[in-house]
């Protein structure tokens, strides 16, 4: 068996040399033909020598893929003159050397999680994956950050090789709601391809209200009418949706009560506080 290595790069009409048959008879009785197996890529030239011996080379005449064709097994058969006309085979097999033709692609464009706020550090919270079609040094694929905002870097940490993305510092809806990187994987060649990656942060009920009281009559009257405005009430909850609804409450034995805000807004609400000791509130 004859072996040829070729890079796939090789250009069409590239001339590949082969071992040459060998006969010892002379003359009509010596080579005298070479026939190619039926294949998609090479063709046979057959040339003559000074000498008046025939030799054959193969010529590339379709670009090779090794992705698509790591290698080419073929027959060259050599007939000679004589009669009976006598012939010989020999296998040739030709190796489709890898080039740096394919970059890394991920397996999608945007990864997108949605993560607790009190998720523990050192939790993983995606992994990116890039593949490529090369093989060797060329598929190798390396991940790094990149277009990533300011307080990110210390709040993810991306691991080179895997692709893993965990947490490092601690997340707080309150301050960040959401974080958009990009990430780049480089193969062994230098060639490279990007992804995003957007995290949502999710929202906990762990802040407490707030609560801050105005006194608008200080002290109160003894005689004061029932539905007199005696202290406002602003009341805040950073956290957000049903966690930051907020509602008050006096206990019973009290003689006040507390009627609905005079406004709302996402994170305080204004109460008001009435004296129900006398007159009907209108």
């Amino acid at each position: 068996m004859y072996i040829s290595n070729i890079s796939e790069t090789t250009v069409s009409g590239s001339r590949i040399s082969v071992r040459q048959a060998e006969d010892p008879d002379m003359g009509l009785n010596s080579i005298q033909s070479y026939q190619l197996s039926s294949n998609t890529h090479f063709l046979l030239d057959v040339e003559m020598r000074s000498d008046g011996i025939r030799y054959a080379e193969l010529v590339l005449e379709k670009s090779l893929d090794r992705e698509e064709q790591a290698v080419h097994n073929l027959i060259l058969t050599a007939t000679d003159g004589g009669d009976p006309v006598r012939s010989g085979t020999a296998q040739i097999r030709v190796i489709v050397l890898d080039a740096n033709d394919n970059a890394p692609i991920f397996s999608q464009p945007v990864y997108k999680v949605s993560v607790w706020e009190n998720v523990p550090e050192g939790s993983t919270l995606v992994t990116v994956k890039a593949t490529d079609l090369d093989e060797g040094a060329n598929k190798e694929v390396k991940y790094s950050f990149q277009k990533i905002t300011d307080k990110a870097p210390q709040m993810f940490h991306l691991d080179p090789k895997t692709g893993e993305i965990t947490l490092v510092g601690k997340l707080d809806f309150e301050e960040s709601r959401d974080y958009h990187m990009a990430v780049e994987a480089k193969d062994g060649g230098g060639l490279v391809t990007h992804c995003k990656v957007e995290i949502e942060v999710l929202d906990e009920n762990d802040n407490a209200p707030e609560m801050t009281l105005t006194s608008v009559s200080n002290p109160i009257p003894e005689d004061s009418l029932r539905g007199r405005v005696i202290a406002l009430i602003n009341v805040k909850d950073k956290d957000s949706e049903d966690n930051g609804k907020v509602s008050c409450h006096l206990q019973d034995d009290l003689p006040f009560k507390i009627i609905s805000p005079l406004y709302r807004d996402r994170t305080k609400e204004t109460y008001t506080i009435h004296d129900r000791s006398q007159s009907v509130l209108q």
